[in-house]
């Protein structure tokens, strides 16, 4: 049995019974795994950066609601700053505020249909993360439904 190691930043990856004829290299089982959970991550922190910006958003909003509708205010907008009024911000704030709502509903959607991809992933192809201990990893697996099929598979950390 070859072991082969690959590091990706703070994760080390490690195959084993991989690169069968007709499939693909241990190297390009990792490289993929990898590319889908960094997919996954960047996915998750877009939304923490729009969850943050809608809640910018709500705080200007609360403030402008007390404010004269007629009162002067700025607005900027693609780097420019604009002179208009609350009546006129406020509306294009809870639109935007809405748009913002919306596109964190699609990257969740998004990221679910990822992490059910990397799992069955991880059960083709019997990835293993490090510092999940043999015991806890055939215990999750056998809990989900998909047993161990074969002692050769890929831990990856």
């Amino acid at each position: 049995m070859a072991a082969n190691s690959s590091s990706t930043g703070s994760k080390s990856v490690s195959i084993t019974g991989a690169g069968k004829p007709g499939g693909p290299s241990a190297e390009q089982v990792v490289a993929s795994f990898q590319r889908m959970r960094q997919e996954q991550r960047g996915m998750a922190s877009k939304a923490a950066e729009f969850e943050m910006e809608i809640n910018e958003h709500s705080l200007v909003i609360d403030t402008l609601k007390d404010v004269d509708s007629s009162r002067k205010c700025f607005r900027l907008v693609g780097g420019v700053l604009v002179e208009r009024t609350v009546k006129e911000v406020l509306p294009a704030l809870e639109n935007n505020k809405e748009q913002i709502s919306k596109i964190i509903e699609t990257l969740n959607t998004q990221m679910q249909s990822k992490g059910r991809d990397l799992t069955e992933y991880r059960e083709r192809y019997n990835i293993r993360l490090v510092g999940e201990g043999d015991n806890e990893a055939s215990s999750s697996r056998d809990s989900e439904g998909g047993g161990s099929k074969g002692g050769a598979g890929v831990l990856v950390s």
